[in-house]
């Protein structure tokens, strides 16, 4: 079952609906505020770097980069997209208004705190958004009684321990790397987005294009397992041959799992290729993880291609999806949305290609990548401002 039923829309209203309507589900104001801090983000990250701007984040400038893409980027997005979910989930009204603008003000607190602000209050404002969002989120889901989606709210408060022993050991609150918490964060993002794509991808890939995807709950289940107990093993610095073991059993049981949606079927169809792509990158940082235990290179570029590949490119497809859809415009995905996803594409391979061949070409490589990603993102907001602050084309709420 599809986690967000996307239907075409029925038809246009006589007169197109105008006013603002960014705050009428959650989807809209957080994909515009990930976004907007997708541009920002990495070009700052690269001027404070550099020595040619003067800010004192919260946390040193890596930690603060590293915090940033998750706890601001992806949790924005992750935050917009389970509210918007949520909703159809159980036909119970999810956040809206002035209570999602209240939500949306909080991030942004926290994104300006973390920049600006003395570290004890950057992690307070920081560290309320989450469980404020899940206690919204979790009151509409128990209250409809839906028990399969329950897992989200675990992932919540994880994804909450994972930000707060970031701030605890950046700060030497406690004798922790701040390190675990952030490849903590990145292992409960990834594992969400690869239950999340298991819901999703086979069922748009069905419908989309009339073909027969094939799934076996057991091979699901396997794959999500090691794929979540390697991880686990990976941020934890477990034993390096429980690792290896785990991870290549999880990148065996994802390809097999991701051969029956029928990636190549897709070939010519962006809004799906994108999703197809960006989870196959996890079967990728898989096989990086397995090969470094076995002592042939490091574990490092797998948190690239966990961040930009797997995350950043199922967020970018989601993104794109649910805005259209949501907002009663047909699924396709033009030529703005194309060069979207080409450009994520060209921000990974340049973030990761030097280190393994060129190492001299590690800087021009970042600067590369950098650039790539603010475009992507740039492009997406030049198209989707519209289109998420305005009402529905069709004229129904939402």
């Amino acid at each position: 079952m599809a986690i967000i039923p996307l239907a075409e829309p029925r038809r246009k209203p006589v007169e197109p609906p105008r006013g603002c309507a960014v705050f009428a589900l959650g989807f809209r104001p957080f994909y515009l505020l990930a976004a907007l801090l997708a541009v920002l983000l990495l070009p700052l990250w690269i001027l404070l770097l550099a020595g040619a701007i003067r800010l004192q984040p919260a946390l040193p400038a890596l930690l603060w980069h590293g915090h940033e893409m998750l706890f601001g980027f992806a949790a924005a997005v992750i935050i917009g997209f389970l509210f918007t979910a949520g909703k159809n989930w159980t036909g119970l009204a999810t956040p809206s208004g002035a209570t999602l603008a209240g939500l949306a003000a909080l991030w942004l607190a926290g994104r300006l705190a973390m920049l600006m602000a003395p570290p004890w209050l950057a992690a307070l404002v920081d560290l309320a958004f989450l469980p404020l969002a899940g206690l919204a989120l979790g009151r509409v889901l128990i209250r409809a009684g839906s028990r399969r989606n329950y897992f989200v709210l675990v992932m919540l408060a994880a994804l909450t321990l994972a930000n707060a022993l970031v701030h605890a050991g950046a700060n030497a609150w406690l004798v922790v790397s701040p390190l675990l918490g952030l490849h903590l964060a990145i292992a409960l993002i990834a594992v969400l987005c690869t239950v999340i794509a298991g819901r999703v991808v086979p069922s748009f890939t069905a419908n989309a294009l009339r073909v027969t995807t094939w799934r076996h709950a057991r091979v699901d289940q396997l794959a999500i397992a090691a794929t979540a107990g390697s991880l686990l093993v990976w941020a934890c610095d477990g034993p390096a041959a429980l690792l290896g073991s785990l991870a290549l059993l999880a990148a065996l049981a994802q390809a097999v799992r991701c051969w029956g949606w029928r990636p190549l079927a897709t070939l010519r169809v962006p809004l799906l290729w994108i999703l197809h792509v960006s989870h196959g990158w996890l079967i990728v940082a898989l096989l990086i993880l397995a090969a470094s235990a076995a002592g042939w290179g490091g574990s490092n570029l797998a948190v690239h291609v966990l961040t930009v590949g797997t995350i950043s490119g199922l967020i970018l497809g989601m993104i794109t999806r649910t805005a259209l859809g949501h907002t009663g415009r047909l699924l396709k995905a033009g030529g703005i949305e194309t060069a979207c996803y080409l450009l994520l594409q060209l921000a990974l391979l340049a973030r990761v290609l030097p280190s393994l061949f060129w190492p001299v070409a590690y800087m021009p490589g970042l600067h590369v990548s950098a650039t790539a990603w603010a475009l992507c993102f740039a492009l997406y907001l030049w198209k989707y401002v519209p289109i998420l602050w305005r009402p529905r084309v069709d004229g129904q709420p939402g």
